[in-house]
């Protein structure tokens, strides 16, 4: 039932869009089309939760309004047909009068498919009210429900104090330096698992399937799963490591300054260090930290990624050209300091980022 509501989803969304663009043909104008529109000819669409449909249709509209909004700095592109290979599969359902419901924390009852067992992560108060939830399939196949509440938020009162600061610079072996010269993490959960993706790939490589347009075999999809869940693996490995640093942190810390660094031009080829800097999933750091110190009320300060932060000798204020030269791990200055080039830009990180805070304030 859920892999066919997946299907009936992308089937309306083209449906739509290619009736819009038609229209637009015609008269120059994107007509307004619904799914009970396709409900006739298409009866199977009748089988499955109408509010998935619905959902489909506000997230075209909102997809259009992307794509047209003068508003936006970052437009969107025009919304694109979804392919049954590369698209998500996913459906959100909304909850009316109790059709989304969790039984007994055992169990979340859904429209159209009734009670399915579960895992639940979290267990909601009591006075949260269910508003809708989304039904996900990842890549290992294994089904998520995302299950949305509204409750009413308790303020905030908590004053940060801007002394308890700490700065963070990026290392793509451990993550990060902080200005007192700790390591953030040593994992490297993909190289870890390295041999053994590559031995499973390799076996996927010789079945029948693995070549284009070749009709993809039993087995091959069996290998296919086995190469997903390693993936899968390695993703929650590095997730719940991210989640517990960032959390001790927002904990700690009331004040955190970080470089708002380009991730994806660090792990390009031409660095050398890709493949770290992916297994490191700094960015995914970063937001981490945004939203937890932003729920308890704390700041995530964030220094150009211009400032020269390693090359200030942050004791006498020298600048040190040669420092852009990466391969230089230690500076030594005329001043007598010799200290980590992590470290020492951490440290600049961190006076630049109070600088800034105070100025904002």
């Amino acid at each position: 039932m859920f892999a066919k509501t997946f299907g009936c989803c992308r089937k309306v969304y083209n449906l739509m869009l290619s009736d819009k663009i038609e229209g637009y043909k015609a008269t120059g104008k994107f007509p307004t089309v619904t799914p009970a529109k396709y409900k006739n000819d298409y009866p199977y669409l009748k089988e499955v939760d109408s509010l998935a449909l619905a959902n489909k249709q506000m997230n075209l509209q909102e997809a259009f309004r992307n794509a047209f909004s003068k508003s936006r700095k970052k437009k969107n592109g025009f919304p694109k047909f979804k392919s049954a290979k590369h698209s998500r599969k996913s459906y959100t359902t909304n909850n009316q009068h109790g059709t989304v419901t969790i039984i007994d924390n055992k169990y979340i009852k859904l429209p159209k498919i009734g009670k399915v067992k579960a895992v639940i992560h979290r267990i909601p108060d009591s006075s949260w009210i269910i508003k809708s939830a989304t039904v996900s399939q990842e890549s290992d196949n294994k089904y998520y429900i995302s299950v949305l509440f509204e409750y009413d938020n308790v303020v905030n009162s908590y004053i940060a104090d801007k002394t308890n600061a700490i700065g963070l610079d990026y290392a793509s072996d451990g993550l990060y330096i902080d200005n007192n010269g700790n390591v953030g993490t040593n994992h490297k959960y993909y190289r870890k698992s390295h041999d053994k993706l590559a031995k499973a790939q390799r076996r996927l490589s010789r079945m029948q399937g693995s070549k284009k347009h070749e009709d993809k075999s039993a087995n091959y999809i069996k290998q296919l799963r086995k190469v997903n869940r390693i993936h899968r693996h390695i993703a929650n490995q590095r997730l719940d490591n991210l989640h517990k640093i960032s959390t001790e942190i927002a904990n700690r810390y009331d004040v955190v300054c970080v470089e708002s660094l380009n991730m994806k031009s660090i792990s390009n080829k031409d660095f050398g260090n890709g493949k770290a800097t992916l297994d490191n999933g700094y960015g995914m750091f970063l937001s981490m930290l945004k939203y937890k110190l932003s729920d308890r009320n704390k700041y995530l300060v964030k220094v150009d990624k211009w400032f020269p932060s390693s090359q200030i000798c942050h004791c006498c204020g020298t600048l040190h050209p040669e420092m852009k030269d990466l391969v230089i791990r230690t500076m030594k200055c005329d001043c007598g300091l010799t200290i980590s080039r992590d470290q020492n830009a951490a440290i600049n990180i961190l006076r630049e980022g109070l600088r800034l805070l105070t100025v904002v304030a």
